[in-house]
């Protein structure tokens, strides 16, 4: 993997506790505290000091790859990730653990969360297509889904949030004893978590007063999540999910984003054994997804047209994998919103699994 050079001078103090851990607090003083050889590639790396905290830190330091022993494997993980493989087949592929390749998936997810949190619009100038992208973690017992903002005209997707769902539809006998089992052993999801997502997502991506025209199927949770978000002025218009899913449709932005998270990732395909363990590891690949939709891939594959950011006005040009990962993103820089930071810090919980890994790196963070 090639990077960016190393900042000679390095841009802030990066221990979050610094009072010149965000710029533009004053003068920064530091000293060089010599050097260290990395064990992976031989690379002379310099150190500093900070002179107020007395953090030491180097040019490293500000590297997405920092911490890594596999740095190489950043840019084949986003592009298989992306390319519909999973986990056991990038790690034959590249000599690892699938272990590896999901501690890479959440770093990268992570990375995406803050670059898609630094290059979003705040607000919405256009129409927008609200549906829920539905799926599962761990088995099909435990059905979740995650609702997406996406833009009528420009094809750009806003944010999701997700919801755990309890098991319904048609089941066998034996389908619906080990439902009620499971409820009885674990406890049920909230009945009421789609229409808290769905008014949580808005309240997101579209924070400040404004007209909004709304485009969604006849979810019945819907209308309840519009009348929740009262600082917008919302023009809610419904559309038959029997309705033929083509371009004319006012679904198709969201519909064609449904049809892309399906063919682009392992973990979403039809009776697929490379599906999500645990609901966290599916939203660090959305976020992956998210970014290389809106602001890397072009609108139109055969056209070879502008990004979906591009044509929303936020971005010039196609931006490349290394101009997204060109250093490393700290999330006190990019404050998150409550409700993104549960992704960040890796505590979405799956009710089968108790522990929760967090994502607690002293240093790392």
């Amino acid at each position: 993997m090639r990077h960016a050079p190393a900042p000679r001078v390095p841009p802030h103090c990066p221990n979050s506790a610094c009072v010149f851990h965000k710029r533009g607090n004053g003068i920064w003083s530091y000293c060089r505290a010599g050097f260290y050889v990395r064990p992976g590639d031989g690379r002379r790396v310099q150190r500093f000091r900070c002179d107020t905290c007395r953090r030491y830190f180097s040019t490293q330091t500000f590297s997405a790859s920092y911490w890594l022993r596999r740095p190489d494997l950043l840019r084949p993980v986003f592009w298989r990730l992306v390319g519909c493989s999973g986990f056991r087949q990038i790690a034959r592929e590249f000599g690892v653990s699938p272990e590896t390749v999901g501690r890479l998936s959440a770093r990268l997810g992570r990375h995406c969360l803050l670059y898609f949190q630094r290059e979003r619009p705040r607000t919405i100038g256009e129409p927008v297509a609200l549906d829920s992208f539905q799926s599962f973690e761990y088995s099909q017992d435990h059905p979740t889904l995650f609702h997406f903002v996406t833009g009528k005209s420009s094809h750009f997707t806003y944010g999701f949030t997700d919801t755990e769902l309890r098991r319904g539809g048609r089941m066998t006998r034996a389908q619906r004893r080990r439902r009620d089992r499971i409820a009885r052993e674990l406890g049920r999801p909230d009945p009421r978590s789609t229409e808290k997502e769905v008014e949580a997502v808005l309240r997101i991506v579209a924070p400040s007063a404004q007209p909004l025209v709304v485009h969604s199927d006849e979810h019945p949770s819907y209308p309840r999540a519009l009348r929740s978000v009262t600082h917008l002025q919302v023009i809610h218009r419904t559309i038959s999910s029997r309705a033929a899913r083509t371009a004319l449709n006012p679904l198709f932005p969201v519909n064609l984003l449904d049809l892309l998270i399906r063919h682009s990732g392992a973990n979403h395909k039809r009776e697929t054994i490379a599906f999500s363990k645990r609901r966290q590891g599916a939203c660090d690949r959305h976020w992956i997804f998210l970014v290389w939709r809106n602001w890397i891939k072009s609108f139109s594959e055969k056209e070879r047209d502008g990004s979906p950011a591009m044509r929303l006005g936020i971005a010039r040009e196609h931006r490349t994998f290394d101009q997204v990962i060109r250093r490393r993103l700290f999330p006190a820089h990019d404050p998150l919103p409550e409700r993104w930071q549960v992704y960040y810090r890796r505590q979405t919980p799956t009710r089968r699994i108790p522990k929760v890994v967090e994502h607690r790196l002293r240093y790392a963070f």
